[in-house]
């Protein structure tokens, strides 16, 4: 018996650190994939390439199952895919011109307008007097670190409020989405990256980033396409992507809800710290003060909407959504929703 359960316990110590790691990490891997890689539309697509691949190929050697794809089901989560994209796309622009704290508070937002959405959309009841007051405590993060942020520029913050409510739109949308539709935990990720990789060529053409990806695939490597960094930096993005998916989904099923939000708190945490080890542009200290009430009223907002005292180890499949990823839990931080597609959130 002590043997069975010393092998649960390093197995769901295992799953545990995987998730944190890839959690943490994210973000990160993909600031530096798109710093080194600058054509935000191929990284997406290759990002949703191999996410579709590997829930496929899982599936196929029965590691995970997910739902047959069919023609009724495609049309009907076309939409969602397509908000999907959108938040992705915004997202690694949002990367590709600040720096992860900003991305991070931004990320950390959600709820504000998820709150609001909820309420006027969805015939949500009203927040209660908790939640009002960690959604204050959001706010003023927020607010204190884009008033002193020294990197401020009008295209990273444009980017920024476009991934803000694109975000907070597919978060709503897709918990109305799945609800409706059915589809199992790895079966939404499965359609969710088939149809966004098959949205990506439209894109392309409408950007005009076909032009840019041709023009370095004639410089017979004086791009930044075949480098080896990039190719390093393109790869870890792909793996993490997927990565998260399955140790987020499979934490969540071997720890309590409790268990999986204090590892969700603890992830952000780490990332602040990664970034500020690895980068230089980073925010300045008050800034990362900021940052920091920022996820104190993510953590507080968490608490006032599930009760996180008693809550059992569920939600499977309906909230995950970023959440790619990308920890999807109730405040908005969708990291299995960033690896859903293998973007960041982080991403």
């Amino acid at each position: 018996m002590s043997a069975i359960r010393s092998k649960q316990y390093y197995a769901t110590s295992s799953l545990v650190v995987g998730y944190a790691l890839c959690s943490s990490l994210l973000a990160v891997i993909n600031k530096f994939a798109i710093t080194n890689f600058n054509y935000p539309g191929l990284l997406t697509a290759l990002q949703y390439l191999t996410s579709t691949l590997g829930v496929w190929i899982l599936g196929k050697f029965g590691f995970l199952h997910h739902d047959p794809f069919t023609i009724e089901n495609a049309k009907k989560f076309l939409p969602a895919a397509f908000v999907f994209y959108l938040a992705i796309f915004t997202n690694t622009n949002l990367l590709r011109h600040a720096n992860v704290d900003t991305f991070i508070v931004f990320r950390s937002c959600t709820p504000l307008l998820v709150a609001v959405a909820d309420t006027a959309f969805r015939k949500q009841p009203c927040p209660s007097k908790l939640t009002y007051l960690a959604l204050v405590v959001i706010l003023g993060g927020a607010f204190g670190y884009v008033a002193t942020d020294s990197g401020f520029n009008l295209t990273a913050y444009s980017w920024a409020l476009a991934y803000l409510v694109t975000i907070t739109t597919e978060m709503v949308y897709i918990k109305h989405m799945v609800t409706n539709l059915g589809l199992n935990t790895w079966g939404f990720v499965f359609y969710n990256n088939l149809l966004s990789l098959m949205m990506a060529p439209l894109f392309w053409i409408i950007t005009g980033e076909y032009v840019d990806v041709f023009i370095a695939m004639g410089s017979n490597g004086k791009g930044n396409l075949f480098h080896p960094v990039a190719f390093v930096a393109v790869a870890l993005s792909c793996v993490f992507g997927l990565l998260i998916s399955f140790f987020g989904f499979a934490a969540r099923k071997a720890i309590s809800a409790t268990a999986f939000t204090v590892t969700g708190v603890v992830n952000k945490f780490l990332t602040v710290a990664i970034n500020v080890l690895i980068w230089d542009k980073h925010a300045s200290p008050f800034g990362l003060g900021c940052l920091l009430l920022t996820i104190a009223g993510g953590v507080l907002y968490q608490q006032s909407v599930t009760g996180v005292t008693s809550a059992p180890p569920q939600r499977d499949s309906a909230v995950s959504k970023q959440d790619n990823g990308n920890d999807h839990d109730n405040y908005g931080d969708s990291d299995e929703e960033k690896g859903m597609s293998g973007k960041i959130s982080g991403v």
